[in-house]
């Protein structure tokens, strides 16, 4: 089988997809783009995805990149379903994952995460970026207490039926919770969780790796 190329940041969401790529026992090469430098916004990676984000899959035999967490996430695990990622035969509990998926990604990241790191995306008057931020703080913090709660209620991942695509990103979600100077302790559930994800030997590969 020939390699996948993942295009990513480290620390970035797609660290949860290289988590995937690594669970699925598959062959693939990194290609570090920087988000922190910009690389991004190179002419080199707008030729490979005009979208300027990671991350961006190749896939053998393919001529565009897969874009987007949520559909690569789901076509490494329906792609390799050996792996588990997806509960197999079962559209309510895939409906499931794609329902935190959906509300991680789009919410969560996208709209909490994104205003209290890229103000500058939601209104272009600095004047304002101050309060735009300070939402966003808001809305990750509403977040991540409904995480806690889904989560406490004694289940070892995000779906009962076992780990799943979901709960990688789960983990990202925590660590940028540390990132951004927020008591993430007060979260026992959550960190028992992302404990968990982080004793993976996928996990520990895929951390090693964007730590060099």
């Amino acid at each position: 089988m020939q390699a996948y190329r993942l295009y990513y940041s480290p620390g970035a969401c797609s660290l949860a997809v290289h988590i995937a790529l690594e669970e699925t026992g598959a062959p693939f090469e990194l290609e570090q783009i920087s988000v922190r430098r910009q690389d991004n916004h190179g002419a080199h990676y707008l030729a490979i995805n005009p979208k300027a984000r990671v991350p961006a899959l190749a896939i053998p035999g393919e001529a565009r990149v897969l874009t987007e967490t949520p559909a690569i996430l789901t076509y490494l695990a329906r792609r390799h379903p050996q792996a588990g990622l997806l509960p197999p035969d079962d559209p309510l509990r895939e409906a499931r994952c794609q329902e935190w998926l959906a509300w991680l990604v789009g919410w969560v990241h996208g709209v909490g995460y994104g205003e209290f790191w890229r103000p500058g995306r939601f209104l272009g008057d600095a004047s304002v970026h101050g309060a735009i931020t300070a939402h966003g703080r808001t809305i990750i913090e509403a977040a991540n207490a409904i995480i806690e709660a889904a989560l406490g209620d004694g289940r070892a991942w995000a779906e009962p039926h076992g780990y799943s695509v979901v709960d990688p990103f789960l983990l990202v979600l925590y660590r940028w919770g540390h990132a951004i100077g927020l008591d993430m302790d007060r979260h026992a559930a959550w960190g028992a969780h992302a404990s968990r994800v982080l004793a993976r030997q996928a996990t520990r590969r895929a951390l090693e790796s964007e730590s060099r």
